[in-house]
């Protein structure tokens, strides 16, 4: 049987607002379009829907930058109200370079990122941005809960996605920020390759890759925030998205 994986991105799921039922929306969306959601489909979500349905949309207005974030802000040209928020949401800075603007952040769930994940893309309004879940495993697994609700016994695993850069490598990609009910890795340690040799290290990061691949379906510009994977195989499980966080002890390259 030739593997056959399917991608579908989930359409009419229109602007989100803070307390929305994701999961539900996700559902009749899936159904308006006649593609219903199934048990063992891998649902993946983007981050920015889950942060406006978690109320984690912040107005510029009310942020009052400190000495730090106006001096940095100064120097880089950027608007120092968001870099207050940048170093608000991380526990350490991992690099300023303020000639360019950039700031390389620790964020408070350990994920290294440009600006601590905040941004304002498909935000409305001007002075608004949008800052990452407080929890996304907790994110992921409400939208499952809601999703295996609506219809009833429908058992899916959900992943948040967000996009960020790759040290050494230009361009952008998805990566998971929050899982449920998947284990983000496929372990091949210990079995043999294709010619019998044994694999050592071996450990596929497949919530990243699920994460990238729906991107695909997502896009940016076409308000497809949603998308359905059908025909992966995967491990359930509920270890959480910290298990593919790299420990700072065995962190090189910082």
């Amino acid at each position: 049987m030739i593997p056959r994986i399917q991608m579908v991105g989930v359409t009419g799921i229109g602007e989100v607002r803070q307390g929305d039922s994701l999961g539900d929306t996700i559902v009749a969306a899936a159904l308006t379009q006649e593609t219903p959601i199934e048990s063992g489909d891998v649902l993946v979500v983007s981050q920015k829907i889950v942060s406006k349905a978690e109320g984690r949309l912040v107005d510029l207005r009310t942020v009052e930058p400190s000495p730090f974030a106006s001096r940095f802000a100064a120097a880089s040209g950027r608007d120092p109200r968001v870099v207050e928020l940048v170093l608000r949401e991380s526990r350490a800075v991992v690099r300023l370079d303020p000639g360019r603007g950039i700031i390389i952040t620790e964020t408070r769930h350990g994920f290294v990122c440009a600006n601590a994940g905040i941004d304002s893309s498909n935000v409305p309004g001007d002075e608004t941005v949008a800052m990452l879940p407080l929890d996304p495993d907790g994110s992921a697994t409400r939208i499952r809960e809601q999703v295996y609700g609506a219809p009833p016994g429908v058992d899916v695993a959900v992943i948040i996605s967000d996009t960020f850069g790759r040290a050494w490598r230009e361009g952008h990609v998805d990566h998971a920020i929050g899982v449920s009910g998947i284990e983000p890795f496929i372990d091949y340690r210990g079995d043999l390759d294709a010619v019998g040799k044994v694999l050592k290290v071996t450990r596929v990061a497949i919530a990243d890759e699920l994460a990238a691949a729906a991107e695909l379906a997502m896009g940016k510009l076409g308000r497809v925030p949603a998308v359905l994977i059908k025909g992966c195989r995967y491990d359930g499980g509920n270890e959480g998205i910290g298990a593919l966080i790299r420990p700072a002890e065995r962190d090189m390259f910082r």
